[in-house]
């Protein structure tokens, strides 16, 4: 393809993104599924300048004074000769317009509010107000996996073979990391279920459920699994997880990964099955806001009103988990938000409202099941982001029933 048809592509993407209808994977992966003509290399770079400028919508958009996809690329696109790019071919975006040219001629150069320098929404800001948090939530994020069967050591060897090189995380005992993005279309490890996919804090956070073969276990917002698949390997293949998601059809996606994974003590539950269990995960649904690294273009669809209607249903979990573990047990509270909202105003309140629960001395049990520093200051609840450890933005709290 010429430059020009790439930027035309780029143009046709970020139109559709930027309506904030749908996520920017799912629009650039059907949007090239449906143009199989499109090399390989351009893909590529369409997909890197769609990403580069979600990543920097808000600049964008101020120095544009628009929301307007075209102007918005040819802010980004100013520095470069543009009549070698709009209009370049019967391919190529629409020629500038008169109006444009004059329009590019007066664009001035100001100093951004700290909210758009932030690159985040002015009402996420205001809740936020932590500049270098994110910042770091705007970074592209490494290539985290967890290692399922193996020594971590020799994992990493056999890796370094493929051509592929990975280095320990920090603090999970099972995970390895790369700082480039990783193809594993081709990698046998991850073809023989030898590593998965996860980010070191859901790691962590699996680590810290502390389940035991003899316990009575449900992941209730299991999602497509991820924490259960780890909490099953971390067993050895004993004891039973049960996986549990409102939405049946995306817990079926489990199934091809229990198999590649040869994981055979989760089980995808439908209901409850009693009153008495030992562990109730909750991985909340939530903003998405620690994920913000993979999906930049999440902040603009959460809203003032889908974020009160997310904290009504983490409170109602809350309390349905409370209902259903046995007297010992423990309830975890999961998020992959950096948002009070939906953390420490949840989980404070659920405490203040019952006095048969205690929060778990979460350093304590840090240094029980994990060799490396507590990386908070609190043992109430922990904090997870990029700019502390590394790693997608996570809060966990884990609560005890009392007699």
């Amino acid at each position: 393809m010429q430059q020009a048809a790439r930027y035309n592509a780029v143009l046709e993407l970020i139109g559709e993104i930027f309506k904030d209808k749908s996520p920017a994977d799912g629009i650039i992966n059907n949007y090239l599924r449906e143009r199989k003509y499109i090399g390989s290399g351009d893909r590529r770079f369409i997909t890197e300048t769609v990403w580069k400028i979600i990543r920097h919508r808000r600049r964008l958009e101020f120095e544009a004074g628009s929301k307007e996809a075209r102007k918005i690329l040819l802010v980004f696109l100013k520095d470069e000769d543009l009549d070698l790019i709009f209009g370049a071919g019967e391919y190529a975006p629409s020629a500038l317009s008169k109006e444009e040219k004059i329009w590019m001629k007066n664009l001035k150069e100001e100093v951004y509010p700290v909210d758009v320098e932030s690159e985040c929404p002015q009402w996420l800001f205001d809740k936020i107000k932590d500049v270098a948090l994110l910042k770091s939530l705007n970074e592209p994020a490494s290539a985290d996996l967890r290692v399922n069967s193996g020594s971590r050591e020799q994992v990493l060897q056999d890796l370094r073979r493929e051509g592929l090189f990975f280095a320990p995380t920090p603090y999970s005992p099972i995970g390895i990391r790369s700082s480039e993005r990783v193809n594993l279309n081709n990698c046998i490890a991850y073809k023989e279920g030898v590593v998965e996919v996860q980010d070191e804090a859901s790691q962590l956070a699996a680590i810290l459920c502390d389940v035991k073969p003899e316990h009575k276990v449900i992941d209730y917002c299991a999602g497509a699994g991820g924490k259960s698949l780890a909490i099953a390997s971390l067993l050895n293949g004993k004891g039973k997880i049960e996986a549990h998601d409102v939405d049946w059809h995306r817990l079926e996606q489990i199934k091809p990964r229990l198999e590649r994974l040869n994981i055979k003590n989760v089980v995808p539950v439908r209901e409850l099955n009693g009153q008495d269990y030992d562990r109730f995960i909750i991985d909340a649904p939530c903003s998405g806001t620690g994920t913000w690294r993979r999906s930049p273009d999440a902040k603009f669809r959460l809203t003032p009103e889908k974020l009160n209607e997310l904290t009504k249903i983490q409170a109602q979990l809350l309390e349905l988990a409370l209902k259903n573990t046995k007297v010992g047990g423990r309830t975890v509270y999961i998020t992959c938000s950096i948002l009070p909202d939906e953390d420490e105003n949840i989980v404070s309140a659920f405490v203040q409202g019952h006095k048969n629960v205690r929060f778990v001395d979460l350093k304590q049990l840090w240094q029980q099941k994990i060799d490396a520093p507590y990386p908070a200051k609190t043992t109430e609840f922990l904090r997870f982001s990029p700019l502390l450890t590394n790693t997608d933005g996570f809060f966990l709290a884990i609560f005890e029933k009392l007699a």
